[in-house]
């Protein structure tokens, strides 16, 4: 099986940067944990770049290129592109994912 490219935009870094650098103002460990934790189960998309669903709130809008992994709180969006895996963003999924989409998409 052919692997994929894994590419991180500067939006999605940006994001884990934030998230980590918040869990860590109360543990560094628990910080450590979750950015293990979450580039781990990136990692998997240069195998199996199917595996996550479509993002749900895209989808209704006929928007079907994007698909995202649950990682704890998180939801990792991200698409595939000839042999290169995007990963998009971060976003934490206790917020209204919609909002956050508009507010960048206006930026």
């Amino acid at each position: 099986m052919k692997k994929c490219k894994l590419y991180w935009t500067e939006t999605a870094q940006r994001d884990l940067e934030g998230i980590l650098e918040y869990i860590a103002l109360d543990s560094i460990e628990r910080a450590m944990e979750k950015y293990a934790k979450i580039k781990e189960s990136t990692v998997l998309l240069e195998t199996f770049p199917g595996q996550g669903r479509i993002v749900p709130e895209l989808s209704k809008n006929n928007i079907n290129k994007y698909r995202e992994l649950i990682v704890d709180f998180w939801r990792i969006m991200y698409k595939k592109e000839q042999d290169t895996v995007y990963i998009m963003a971060v976003i934490d999924g206790r917020r209204n994912i919609e909002d956050i989409l508009l507010q960048r998409q206006l930026r």
